[in-house]
């Protein structure tokens, strides 16, 4: 069987997803195009050998609308040649990529696939795509009391697994410290890609708060707490708060995949091969659970348990989504999200999939690690799971 390999994985910063952003003033186009001439310039290859670009992005109107893929394609100056395409699965939309691409190459239908991310939550902002098929008669007839959005299901997990308010702040506030202790040590800066602004070069994430604590975050009120929501869902605490939360983010991130044959042949160095694959759906209302039936799916078709796995990245969307991950899975809690997660380094939901595997990739190199998970929550209840091995 054909194995497929990952060369290389490159990311932008993380700029807050607001106006005023650090990259709120560049296109998202323009964005996700930058990660797209990396990967040729950084592998010394031509756009004509790429198959296909697969791009994950969430938000698709506006400047992202369109099919937002195939603009990005033609903006990086790559031959026409090269088709595109752009896919939603919510905030594991990139994580998707990264499976289709690789699945492709198993498959002989690609020899050489970019997989890649980009969302401009300042441009963009989330929600500006409408409710879609909630409003169906379908889905009221199935779930009258209505779906919520993710905040409200990260407070339905803190609630279920019991996690207190300064549980979740502590986490958030390791999730900082871990990520700028990896900055300031230059973890992240093999995979970075400056960007170019009108008011300078950005090249680090704006996203990071290394002077966090708890305790300043114990200070934030509930952020989706509203009197409609708290006639619903009466006793329930309210702990979700936008310190404990992920930030709104700007971001693109982009993986080099490729057959391991052709990368022999092109004199490319393969880091890491994909092991396994899952995808899985869950309760849409708690919605944010799914990563825990994902990675007891993918532990089980790759033979392995979470003993073996040498790191896991779990996105952080909210801090009770990697905590009930962990506490239902047993897993080491110094082996999560060792670099931090998204709670620092942000999430701009289309690009996260693909930034956390880059992050994962640099982690098991840094450290000799073997096996890496990395697994996601995505709305209206799914999960992606994927576990690379280093090579």
């Amino acid at each position: 069987m054909t194995t497929a390999v990952i060369v290389d994985v490159v990311r932008t910063p993380s700029g807050r997803g607001k106006p005023g952003g650090a990259l709120s003033g560049v296109h998202p186009v323009d964005l996700a195009a930058g990660t797209l001439t990396a990967l040729l310039e950084r592998n010394g290859l031509e756009s004509r050998q790429i198959d296909d670009v697969l791009m994950g992005c969430v938000s698709q109107v506006g400047d992202q609308a369109a099919n937002i893929a195939r603009q990005a394609v033609l903006a990086a100056g790559f031959d026409e040649s090269v088709p595109a395409t752009t896919i939603d699965r919510q905030c594991g939309s990139s994580q998707q990529a990264v499976h289709f691409a690789a699945q492709g190459v198993i498959a002989g239908a690609y020899d050489i696939v970019i997989a890649a991310g980009v969302e401009s939550m300042s441009r963009v902002p989330l929600g500006s795509a409408g409710v879609g098929g909630a409003d169906a008669d379908g889905i009221r007839r199935r779930y009258p009391e209505g779906l919520v959005n993710q905040g409200v299901s990260a407070e339905l997990i803190a609630a279920r697994w019991g996690f207190e308010r300064d549980e979740l702040d502590a986490y958030a506030a390791r999730s900082h410290q871990r990520a700028a202790h990896a900055a300031t040590a230059g973890r992240f800066a093999d995979a970075m890609l400056p960007v170019v602004t009108a008011e300078g070069i950005v090249d680090a994430d704006e996203t990071i708060r290394p002077a966090t604590t708890a305790e300043q975050l114990a200070g934030l009120a509930p952020a989706f707490r509203t009197p409609e929501l708290a006639d619903r869902f009466p006793g329930l605490e309210w702990r979700i708060t936008a310190g404990n939360s992920s930030p709104l983010t700007d971001a693109a991130s982009a993986a080099l995949i490729m057959s391991e044959e052709r990368a022999n042949a092109l004199g490319l160095t393969p880091r890491a091969r994909f092991h396994a694959f899952a995808v899985v759906g869950d309760d849409p209302v708690m919605m944010l659970t799914a990563p825990i039936p994902a990675t007891r799916r993918i532990l089980d078709r790759a033979g392995l348990s979470i003993d073996d796995l040498d790191a896991y990245e779990v996105n952080e969307a909210f801090a009770s989504v990697p905590l009930a991950w962990q506490q239902e899975l047993g897993a080491d809690p110094d082996k999560l999200n060792p670099w931090g997660g998204a709670i620092a380094l942000g999430h701009a939901v289309g690009a996260s999939g693909t930034r956390l595997l880059g992050t994962l990739l640099a982690y098991l190199e840094h450290t000799g690690g073997r096996y890496g998970l990395q697994t996601m929550c995505e709305g209206g209840g799914m999960a992606n799971a994927t576990i690379i091995e280093r090579l």
